[in-house]
């Protein structure tokens, strides 16, 4: 499957203006997580190469579709700089990033650029963490994980499909079945005096301002204890 330059249109013009760094990606393997989960291996291309790795890293990959490039975010799994190896883990759904990945063998080439990926673990450290999200922010989640080790953690997923539950977290956690706002609903029922604890959050955009409003409102952390970002448009 060859990759043809296209054009990235108007996004990829300002991330050019804002001097974003672009590498090329060669796919080196593939592996079914699950049967809506793939995790593709690749050459990273140099783009770990002075640069300095951390929680949640993300990049912008630029998916064909037709004439034009798409750019979606994906967080870094298991990144090696020594290696120059990193994977990129994909909640398959329909949707061209997940098209493209379904069809990815060892090989393939991808386009992707470094910016806006800037999170660091709070110091000092809180109490405990209230992490909360779904399939497609788990590998963010997973790093995040990693990276508080023993800290006590509360984590709360929703699961879009009955085997989305089976996936591998690195922590005991609270699944919810995607179903209006159940989700929300699991959080706000497990509320506890928390004004010590840090909040991440990444859902879809519609339940991770909800959950931010749930953690500051019924768990009591101060707004700047709370990271939140949608990862997917509902």
């Amino acid at each position: 499957m060859a990759t043809v330059r296209q054009s990235r249109g108007f996004a990829g013009a300002v991330l050019k203006l804002m001097r974003a760094g672009d590498y090329e990606l060669t796919v080196t393997d593939r592996h079914q997580i699950g049967p809506h989960y793939l995790r593709l291996s690749f050459a990273a291309g140099g783009l770990l190469a002075d640069r300095a790795v951390h929680p949640t890293m993300w990049i912008r990959l630029w998916f064909p579709d037709g004439e034009r490039l798409h750019q979606r975010g994906y967080t870094l799994v298991d990144p090696d700089p020594a290696a120059d190896t990193v994977d990129v883990e994909f909640a398959l759904h329909d949707g061209v990033a997940a098209r493209w990945a379904q069809q990815a063998e060892p090989g393939d080439t991808i386009e992707a650029t470094v910016l806006g990926s800037n999170f660091a673990l709070p110091t000092p450290a809180p109490a405990g963490y209230v992490v909360v999200g779904d399939t497609a922010s788990l590998p963010a989640i997973n790093s995040l994980l990693d990276a508080i080790g023993d800290a006590p953690a509360h984590v709360f997923l929703e699961a879009a499909h009955a085997e989305d539950r089976l996936l591998p977290v690195r922590h005991p956690a609270t699944w919810v079945d995607r179903d209006g706002d159940a989700l929300v609903d699991a959080v706000a029922a497990a509320a506890f005096d928390a004004p010590d604890h840090f909040g991440w959050v990444a859902c879809d955009n519609r339940a991770t301002r909800a959950v931010a409003r749930v953690l500051r409102d019924d768990y009591g952390m101060a707004r700047r204890s709370v990271k939140a970002q949608a990862y997917w448009v509902a």
